[in-house]
C-alpha cells in the first residue's frame, strides 16, 4: 500500500514590486497611485496600475502605510467589564462613530483585573494607536505615562483615573444620585439602601454614593422626618462578602416589615442599586428569598436600564450609553486632529424610567 503526499502551499500575496514590475513603472509612482497623488500620474499611467493591481490582485498593507505615514487610523478601547450591559451598549456608540470618522477601534477586555489593564494599555502602545478610549477599574498612575498628556490623545468614559488629565464623557452621576433618592424619598420610602460594588478606586461610584448621603443628609432641612439612608458593599468578585452583606439586609428588611406589623408602603425598605450588575443580584436574592411577591416587601431602583428591568418592573436611570461611547469617539478624533484645549468634562443627563417596583 502506498501513500502519495501531495505540498500544499499557500499563493505568495503580490506586493508593491510585483505591481511596478506589472505596470512597467517604478514604486514611486504605485505608492502615489494608492495615496491618491494622481495627478503627478498620466492618465496612461494611472490605468496601467489600475490594471496591474486588478490582475495580481494586490492588497495594500494597510498597517505598513499608515505607520510610514504616521498614521493608521486605529484606536484602543479599555474596558473594564464587557459583561456589564453599560459597556455593550456605549460599545456600540463607539462602533457607529469609529465607522462614520474612518477609525478601527482595537477592543481590550480587562475583566475587572488591574494588572490586565495595565498590560493592555502596554500593549496599546506597541501597536502605536493613534488614541485611547479608556473606561478603567484601577489603573495606575505610572501605566499612563504614555497616554494622555504623554503623548496619546485619551478619552475617559464614565470615571476618572488618578494622574490622568484628559477629556472625560460620562453620565452626570451626581445630578443622577440626586434624582433616584429624591423619588424615593417622594414616595414615602423613609428608610433607603444604596447598594454599590467597592468603591474607594471607581469615580463614578464614589460621586453617586456621596451623592446619595448628601440628599440623605439635607433632608430633616427640607421637611422629611425619620428618613434613614444606609450605604452597603456589595462586593461580586467575593462570594462570601456578598452573602454576609446581602444578610445585613435582610435583617433590615425583616426588622423593618416587622415594626411595622403589615406590609404596605410604611414597611417597604427602598434599595438602590449603584448599576445594574447589582441590581440583578440584588433581585435574584430577593426574590428567591422572599418569593415572587417581593416586591410587596423591597422597593428596587437601578442605575442602568437593562432589558429585564422592563419585564420585571423595576424603576431605572437610563443613562445615555450610545450617544457617551460616539461622543467620546468624536472627542478623541478631535485630539488626533490636533485639538489643543483644556481637558473638558461632558456630562450626560439620566432619565428617570418609573416603573411598578417604586409605586405606591
Amino acid at each position: 500500500m502506498s501513500t502519495t503526499s501531495t505540498s500544499q502551499t499557500t499563493p505568495r500575496r503580490a506586493t508593491i514590486t510585483d505591481v511596478a514590475r506589472e505596470a512597467g513603472t517604478g514604486k514611486t509612482s504605485i505608492s502615489r497611485y494608492l495615496n491618491g497623488e494622481t495627478s503627478a500620474l498620466s492618465p496612461e499611467l494611472r490605468a496601467r496600475i489600475e490594471a496591474a493591481i486588478q490582475r495580481l490582485d494586490y492588497q495594500p498593507n494597510q498597517m505598513a502605510r499608515g505607520l510610514k505615514r504616521g498614521r493608521n487610523r486605529l484606536i484602543g478601547m479599555l474596558l473594564a467589564d464587557l459583561t456589564n450591559p453599560y459597556s455593550v451598549e456605549v460599545l456600540q456608540g463607539v462602533e457607529a462613530a469609529c465607522h462614520a470618522l474612518g477609525l478601527m477601534p482595537l477592543i481590550c477586555h480587562a475583566a475587572n483585573e488591574v494588572e490586565m489593564e495595565r498590560r493592555y494599555l502596554q500593549l496599546l502602545t506597541t501597536y502605536r494607536v493613534e488614541g485611547v478610549i479608556v473606561n478603567a477599574l484601577g489603573v495606575r498612575e505610572e501605566t499612563l505615562r504614555p497616554v494622555g498628556s504623554g503623548g496619546i490623545p485619551a478619552v475617559l468614559v464614565d470615571r476618572s483615573v488618578e494622574g490622568l488629565v484628559a477629556d472625560i464623557v460620562g453620565l452626570d452621576n451626581r445630578a443622577a444620585a440626586e434624582l433616584g433618592t429624591r423619588h424615593l424619598l417622594d414616595g414615602g420610602f423613609r428608610e433607603i439602601w444604596f447598594v454599590v460594588q467597592p468603591f474607594e478606586q471607581v469615580s463614578s461610584r464614589r460621586l453617586r454614593e456621596a451623592a446619595f448621603r448628601e440628599v440623605m443628609s439635607t433632608q430633616p432641612a427640607a421637611g422629611v422626618k425619620d428618613a434613614q439612608g444606609h450605604t452597603l458593599v456589595l462586593n461580586l468578585a467575593d462570594p462570601l462578602q456578598t452573602e454576609r452583606s446581602l444578610a445585613e439586609l435582610d435583617r433590615a428588611i425583616d426588622a423593618a416589615n416587622s415594626h411595622a406589623g403589615t406590609v404596605g408602603n410604611a414597611a417597604r425598605v427602598a434599595v438602590f442599586a449603584a448599576n445594574a450588575p447589582v441590581a440583578l443580584r440584588l433581585a435574584l436574592h430577593l426574590k428567591a428569598r422572599y418569593g415572587a411577591d417581593w416586591q410587596a416587601r423591597v422597593a428596587l431602583l437601578s442605575f442602568d436600564d437593562p432589558e429585564w428591568a422592563e419585564l420585571t418592573g423595576i424603576t431605572t436611570i437610563r443613562q445615555p450609553t450610545y450617544e457617551i461611547g460616539y461622543r467620546a469617539v468624536e472627542f478623541l478624533y478631535e485630539r488626533i486632529e490636533g485639538v489643543q484645549t483644556t481637558a473638558r468634562d461632558c456630562l450626560l443627563p439620566g432619565e428617570l424610567i418609573v416603573r411598578a417596583s417604586t409605586s405606591r
